[in-house]
């Protein structure tokens, strides 16, 4: 893409109904979102994340932000909230913290300046939302978007696929686990299902495709924590499996019962297919999501309702943190129906209480 001509522009929000959605399904803007997560998919299949690979000068800067941002939690401590389980408002801070420093942090990127504001858009809104305190798989989309725009902007190419999936995306889920642990985020939604483990879902699908072809491990392996604990160093999924069991109580068969139901595939490359045909269908399709999915020059999309975006800004939330736009007929967005307390600070809490309550969500 040819930056110089091109006139970036703050990300928008554009699918505000059922239509917008159909569309989008249908527009280059989908096309080059799923184009890319596939491509990275398959970069990794078959790769430990211990895997040695090149990490280019561009990447490096990356992960030299994702740390600095790391540095963040570290710094703003959560704040005395001893008698909830919901997210701690300390994350506003450190929200707060990342949008004021994002403009600075993206100038040793070596971005076009006038592309920054679109670009960092991404960045900011890939870390929760503040007003919920909450993460979910929308805000895991933004990152990749975040990547994507990089990719078109040329500080991304193929030959860092596997750099950008083992070392990029792996530090920016350890970074959210530690927002996670340290300011009990909640699941985004009202009932935490489209994150396989409440929050994440791309690690579930790249992880399936670093385990393809291997000679011991099989889908039903998740359920041995011997194999989950020795070998979730070198797996996402893997890794995933091992969070899970670390907050939640009981069996997966009953806290993670989807996660149950795949472990009976034979093969991880059926695995693969189906993650990725359940990524489609269970985010990339739910209104409840993709309404706060956003648009800009370089990842281009316009909705059929023009007249219901005048207003769509952030100035417009209600008292959730998102722009709803109900047309008659059509779906309900329910991302912001009820409040789900963080599996995360139950089982904290019950540490430091010395109890074990099982959460009814579990």
């Amino acid at each position: 893409m040819n930056s110089a001509s091109s006139t970036f522009k703050i990300p928008k929000r554009q699918i505000l109904t059922k239509d917008d959605l159909d569309k989008f399904q249908e527009s280059q803007a989908y096309e080059e979102y799923t184009s890319f997560v596939i491509r990275l998919n398959d970069s990794v299949k078959g790769l430990k994340l211990t895997t040695e690979c090149i990490v280019s000068s561009a990447l490096i800067n990356i992960l030299e932000i994702l740390d600095t941002v790391n540095t963040y939690c570290t710094e703003i401590p959560p704040v005395s909230n001893e008698k909830s389980r919901f997210g701690n408002p300390a994350f506003k801070d450190f929200y707060d913290r990342v949008t004021s420093t994002a403009f600075e942090l993206h100038e040793n990127l070596s971005l076009p300046p006038a592309a920054i504001p679109e670009v960092s858009k991404y960045f900011v809104e890939s870390w929760g939302n503040r007003k919920r305190i909450d993460y979910g798989t929308g805000h895991e989309a933004n990152f990749i978007v975040w990547l994507l725009c990089l990719e078109k902007l040329g500080l991304i190419c193929p030959d860092d696929y596997i750099a950008v999936v083992l070392r990029v995306f792996q530090k920016y889920l350890d970074v959210m686990r530690n927002l996670q642990f340290k300011y009990w985020l909640e699941p985004a939604g009202s009932h935490g299902v489209w994150g396989l483990d409440d929050y994440h879902f791309l690690p579930f699908l790249f992880g399936s495709s670093q385990l393809i072809g291997h000679k011991y491990i099989r889908p039903k392996s998740i359920h041995d924590k011997d194999i989950v604990d020795e070998f979730s160093k070198d797996y996402m999924y893997l890794a995933c499996i091992k969070f899970i069991n670390s907050v939640k109580t009981a069996s997966l068969r009953w806290n993670s019962p989807m996660l149950d139901d795949i472990s009976g595939v034979r093969e991880w490359k059926k695995v693969n297919e189906g993650m990725f045909k359940m990524y489609k269908g269970e985010v990339l399709a739910k209104l409840p999501i993709m309404q706060h999915f956003m648009f800009g020059s370089l990842i281009n999309f316009e909705g059929s309702s023009p007249s219901l975006l005048e207003g769509n800004d952030d100035d417009n939330e209600d008292e959730n943190g998102h722009v709803h736009v109900h047309a008659f007929g059509q779906e309900f967005p329910d991302c912001c129906g009820i409040k789900i307390p963080s599996a995360v600070g139950a089982k904290q809490m019950n540490i430091r209480d010395g109890t074990i309550k099982r959460l009814p969500f579990d």
